[in-house]
């Protein structure tokens, strides 16, 4: 068992998550249970899941978690180029939210793989 706090890459998901939050507080009221919705869900799985994987007793579990906190981030970078094209998030912020969001990606990756390799 890991304490997830420990991890750099959680502080990191946990960061983007914070921004995310605050920002989607500007998307339109009609979207609250529509993408708001599912931005703030799919962003939030990641640090999440990486709390969740680092309390399993095994670095099998853990690499498990860490693979769904990146199935969530590829599901955010989604829902983020989605709502930069219908224009409800500015480009300037979709190019900050992107450049944290691919360095947590590369963070997990790197992790899984050092977790698999370590075994």
């Amino acid at each position: 068992m890991k304490n997830f706090r420990d991890l750099k890459v959680w502080h990191k998901a946990h960061e983007l998550t914070l921004l995310i939050y605050k920002e989607t507080k500007n998307f339109p009221r009609e979207e609250l249970f529509g993408l708001t919705s599912q931005i703030r869900r799919s962003c939030a799985s990641i640090p999440a899941n990486i709390a969740e994987g680092c309390g399993k007793s095994s670095n099998a579990d853990l690499a498990k978690y860490l693979q769904i906190a990146l199935g969530s981030a590829n599901e955010l970078e989604y829902h983020l180029l989605l709502v930069r094209d219908l224009e409800i998030l500015d480009n300037e912020i979709y190019v900050i939210f992107e450049g944290k969001l691919l360095e947590v990606k590369r963070m997990l990756a790197s992790l899984i793989t050092k977790i698999r390799t370590d075994g």
